[in-house]
């Protein structure tokens, strides 16, 4: 016959408080019925688990053995019950998701409806911010963070990756030609981004022999949003690098073409959401991430 968890609980129970009248208070049963507990426990297991005297109670060596595996049988016990209970509540309140625009508009914002459908008690308010923002003194929940995260104290899920191109309008290539190779890029018209100036850094093999992985552009445009960049290829002004997450479809449709792959380096930009760990909000963070993760390919 198997072991029942009221008798683990009555077992841990005892060598806890000390005693099993002190058990039987704390578990509000009779003193007879713990001790009828901890002897069907020991004929079960066929083996003494607790030696008995008249002042205190000690454990045998397999009682020491087995009530470590008893602690994390009731252990795990509660956490499956809690996370049942977590389940069948409805998350609820504000939550607060701040991406740069491109991510926002692309991969965030196409999905809120249906997000909205599963979770209609969250109220969502969507913000973006192309530089990193600082999540307490913007009061942001989640943050959406394109590239290399800084040493942090925050909590931090991998999305995935996203492979940057360079890219150019069909109009644009019509009007002024491809680039065949890195030196002739240099003679176009390229797109940049104002800060930060390792975005102006493209993954293009530029040196004699291939070494350099890093084309340093000169940009003669620049933006400080991804999006910017995007629009001003799409309308044939220039020559942008972009990341596969916001112009893939650009991509599928022939509205940008992929040039320079021959001497590409497969770059890519890793997308992670960062945030506190907090109780009152571990619901709704927790709900938004796995959402978005399924929905957002990378």
């Amino acid at each position: 016959m198997k072991t029942s968890t009221d008798e683990l609980l009555v077992f841990v129970t005892v060598m806890d408080s000390g005693s099993i009248t002190a058990a039987a208070e704390k578990l509000q049963q009779t003193v007879s019925g713990v001790s009828r507990a901890l002897t069907r426990l020991e004929k079960k297991l066929d083996t003494a688990l607790i030696r008995r005297t008249t002042r205190r109670l000690h454990l045998t060596e397999e009682g020491e053995a087995f009530l470590g595996r008893a602690r994390a049988i009731l252990v795990a016990m509660e956490e499956a019950e809690e996370s049942v209970a977590r389940g069948r509540e409805r998350p609820s309140g504000r939550l607060r998701v701040d991406a740069a625009s491109p991510f926002m508009l692309h991969c965030i914002a196409p999905h809120m409806s249906a997000f909205s459908a599963l979770y209609p008690d969250i109220r969502l308010e969507l913000t973006s911010n192309e530089r990193i923002v600082d999540l307490l003194e913007q009061k942001v929940d989640i943050a959406i963070r394109i590239g290399a995260l800084q040493d942090s104290t925050l909590h931090a899920r991998t999305l995935g990756s996203s492979r940057l191109r360079v890219l150019a309008s069909p109009a644009y290539l019509a009007q002024y030609g491809e680039p065949d190779s890195v030196e002739a890029l240099r003679a176009h018209r390229l797109i940049g981004f104002t800060a930060p100036e390792h975005l102006n850094r493209w993954p293009l093999r530029a040196g004699p022999d291939g070494q350099q992985e890093l084309l340093k552009i000169a940009p003669a445009i620049t933006a400080s949003s991804g999006e910017t960049l995007r629009q001003l290829a799409l309308s044939g002004w220039g020559i942008a690098c972009l990341a596969e997450f916001m112009s893939a479809d650009d991509l599928r449709d022939g509205r940008l073409v992929s040039i320079l792959d021959p001497v590409l380096v497969d770059e890519r930009q890793p997308v992670s959401a960062v945030y506190y760990q907090s109780a009152s909000l571990a619901g709704r963070v927790r709900c938004f991430l796995d959402f978005i993760e399924t929905r957002v390919r990378l």
